[in-house]
């Protein structure tokens, strides 16, 4: 008989908001004949809380484990309060590391970090940038599974000819630094090359009303689409030639995978896990955070040499193949057995 499983996360995609490991890895799951419980898809925060925590009391004499998507932003207390409530039931727990700023919480809240990690059966961390974190903090029950792609879902496309388009696909966070894509591309102008940016993505702090201001102040050649589907953004992504990934902080974005996964070419930060996933000059470039020159500079690297494009977008592809849920589940199912 499968494992029950109690999901905990943000199920919150059909408020208009991006599709989560939760909505994504829990259908999975239950593909593969697990029996599985997900909370929450409340919008209200505090609602949201209480219902992960109700249901996790309701069900604590059925369940085999709960998995928790834990995060660095104040959603961190939601697996905080769902892990205290699985220690005095004594029900199994692990949490999924997803935060790329959760090393600074081990750092703030040392006392709730240690309660929550070292209560778990164990900690899986998609990325191995967590992973040494999580040691040098002290930390040993750590379990590596990396954040998962169905790659048949995206078809590689080789782009002959290297153009200033460019394609941004996260949400509208100050922490994933849309401005900084705006100033690429201002810079861009005032080299004389002609540029065109598309900004995918919903609403989470005001950043997206802020950007859509100074385009519109600026007359500049930058489109916002909002929250695409999956399938419609995989779509648009075919008339783009430049990915653009301008974080302060990250882990193992799973948008960047799947630019990797379609052929895009990426320029990203060198923030987190990002080092982890994307090996400067040859599966990727890396530039350091909020320096739009920098990215500048190697836009017009690629410009001037689309064969080095086509090679670091080759190698790109092979390497994000292993993220394969066929290859993932295994993992998992090892896990979980």
């Amino acid at each position: 008989m499968k494992k029950r499983l109690l999901y905990i996360g943000n199920q919150l995609s059909s408020k208009k908001d991006t599709v989560t490991t939760i909505e994504t890895l829990s259908g999975l799951l239950r593909n593969e004949g697990y029996q599985i419980i997900v909370a929450s898809s409340i919008q209200n925060k505090a609602l949201r809380m209480l219902d992960m925590l109700r249901k996790t009391f309701k069900n604590r004499n059925k369940l085999d484990v709960v998995l928790i998507d834990t995060y660095s932003t104040q959603n961190f207390y939601y697996a905080v309060g769902v892990a205290k409530l699985c220690r005095v039931f004594k029900i199994p727990y692990i949490p999924i590391l997803h935060g790329g700023n959760l090393p600074n919480r081990l750092k703030n809240c040392p006392r709730l970090s240690q309660q929550l990690i070292k209560g778990a059966k164990t900690n899986v961390s998609p990325s191995n940038y967590l992973i040494e974190a999580f040691k040098k903090g002290g930390y040993s029950n750590l379990t590596y599974i990396p954040n998962s792609i169905e790659i048949d879902n995206y078809p590689y496309l080789q782009r002959e000819e290297i153009k200033a388009k460019l394609l941004w696909v996260r949400s509208f966070s100050e922490i994933y630094n849309p401005l900084l894509a705006i100033e690429i591309v201002e810079k861009l102008l005032d080299n004389n090359i002609a540029v065109e940016l598309c900004m995918i993505g919903p609403e989470k702090d005001r950043s997206l009303k802020k950007c859509k201001e100074i385009v519109a102040q600026r007359n500049l050649p930058i489109t916002f689409t909002g929250l695409l589907p999956k399938k419609e953004w995989i779509t648009q992504s075919k008339g783009f030639d430049i990915f653009i990934n301008t974080t302060n902080f990250d882990n193992t974005p799973v948008s960047v995978i799947e630019a990797m996964a379609l052929g895009i070419p990426v320029i990203s930060t060198d923030v987190g896990g990002i080092p982890f996933l994307i090996e400067h000059q040859k599966t990727g470039v890396l530039v350091p955070p909020m320096n739009a020159q920098l990215f500048v500079n190697e836009i017009i690297e690629l410009l001037n040499h689309p064969e080095k494009a086509k090679g670091m977008a080759g190698n790109a592809r092979k390497e994000v193949e292993k993220f394969d849920w066929l290859v993932v589940r295994d993992l998992w199912k090892k896990l979980l057995k």
